[in-house]
């Protein structure tokens, strides 16, 4: 992925330069999004629980969101949305240096979702992991790109928010099967010494919060047993009326200082691109920092709240729609379980023109994730990665000794 000095693919070493080192800055260059076909209304659940359109219109702004197809996973959404997005930055799949994909939803709790975007895309190169941070986790994902990539470990990043919420809700539950919705969307960040790009960053966690919003069970604390299944704790659960006050004041603060900190005012920011929560939130935080409502992105209408994918599929939409052009000043902006929360400020540099035919480019039946083989076992050994075992490489260690046999049996009985 880099060269030994630790520099960019393509970058040139610097031992024994006493020029000073240009700076390198992360640009966004390529956006996309992918949602489901099937919409679930508000009319449709008013069938399922005892609920109305007016009731979750007028509390949430939503009317609709999407719900994947059986067949359709976090990583297959991902995959489209990150191919899409490969697709408007005019690179190569395999030109990606690193992929993060944040999610709340993996498919599988190992391997990470994003190993297996990595092979849906045909990526060969890239390191792949996942970020944790629920909703927030593609603003702190961005973050981690902009890092890889103003440090010179990286030129490409694609950075993924992908969720599939809606197998983890409770549809008796009105407080929250009525919020969220599936999705992905994706970016990819360049690295350039142009100016611009990414200018300021402002991430907080605040775990005080951290049982406010929460999935009960399944990880190491409540790992899953039919007792777990009973109670319902795999499905998330909110406090919904003090999660809204504490991120609406702590959207609007993170906002305001990561514009701060980019020498900016937010009169000079052309668009707030806010996760997508609650309609109400959004025109708290315009209130709060005195802009209207024109200067905030919404979709949330038509997704509801779809957690990590939230800001990118919004980005991409705003851009794609143009509400954003070369030289404007964006914001986007998120918060999330655990009480996380970030923003990043951005220079938008790329052309908007770029992304606008990447859906009809990208077809998501044309897009594979690869199943296992074996549901009650591990896989055997796919040819590719056989093939990759027998090439000879840079270092060749015996490996007579390193596959231990079946332990001997006790040659007593063992005491209990």
């Amino acid at each position: 992925m880099h060269s030994a000095n630790g520099t960019a693919p393509g970058a040139s070493p610097s031992v024994g330069s006493t020029a000073p080192r240009k700076r390198i800055n992360a640009h966004v260059t390529g956006w996309g999004r992918y949602v489901p076909a099937q919409i679930l209304s508000n009319k449709d659940l008013e069938r399922m629980v005892d609920t109305s359109d007016e009731w979750i219109v007028s509390r949430t702004g939503i009317s609709e969101r999407r719900v994947a197809a059986a067949h359709e996973t976090t990583a297959s959404m991902g995959s489209v949305a990150a191919l899409r997005a490969i697709h408007a930055a005019g690179i190569d799949p395999d030109e990606i240096d690193l992929i993060l994909l944040a999610t709340l939803t993996p498919d599988y709790w190992m391997p990470s979702t994003a190993a297996l975007v990595k092979e849906a895309i045909g990526n060969t190169r890239a390191a792949a992991m996942d970020v944790a941070a629920a909703c927030s986790g593609f603003v702190y994902g961005f973050a981690t790109a902009q890092a890889w990539i103003e440090s010179g470990l990286a030129k490409h990043v694609l950075v993924i928010g992908a969720e599939l919420l809606t197998r983890f809700l409770d549809y008796t539950d009105r407080g929250t099967c009525i919020l969220f919705g599936d999705g992905a969307g994706a970016a990819v960040l360049s690295a350039s010494e142009e100016p611009g790009g990414s200018l300021a960053i402002e991430l907080t966690t605040e775990p005080q919060g951290a049982y406010m919003i929460w999935l009960p069970a399944g990880g190491a604390k409540s790992p899953p047993s039919a007792e777990t299944i009973a109670r319902g704790e795999h499905f998330i659960r909110m406090e919904g009326k003090e999660t809204y006050r504490f991120a609406t004041r702590t959207l609007a603060s993170t906002a305001l200082e990561s514009v701060r900190k980019a020498g900016l005012e937010p009169d000079d920011i052309s668009l707030f691109i806010p996760h997508q929560a609650n309609i109400r939130i959004i025109e708290a935080v315009a209130k709060g920092l005195d802009l209207p409502m024109d200067r905030m992105y919404t979709n949330v209408d038509r997704y509801g709240n779809t957690s990590a994918a939230s800001v990118p599929i919004a980005m991409a939409e705003a851009v794609n729609e143009g509400r954003v052009k070369a030289g404007d000043n964006i914001t986007i902006v998120a918060f999330g379980a655990g009480f996380t929360s970030g923003a990043v400020t951005i220079n938008w540099t790329a052309d908007p023109a770029r992304g606008r035919d990447a859906d009809e480019a990208i077809r998501p039946q044309d897009v594979h994730v690869r199943l296992p083989v074996d549901w009650d076992s591990v896989d055997p050994i796919p040819p590719a990665l056989a093939e990759i075992m027998a090439r000879p490489g840079t270092v060749n260690p015996p490996l007579d000794d390193v596959v231990p046999g079946e332990p001997e049996p006790a040659s007593h009985p063992v005491a209990r």
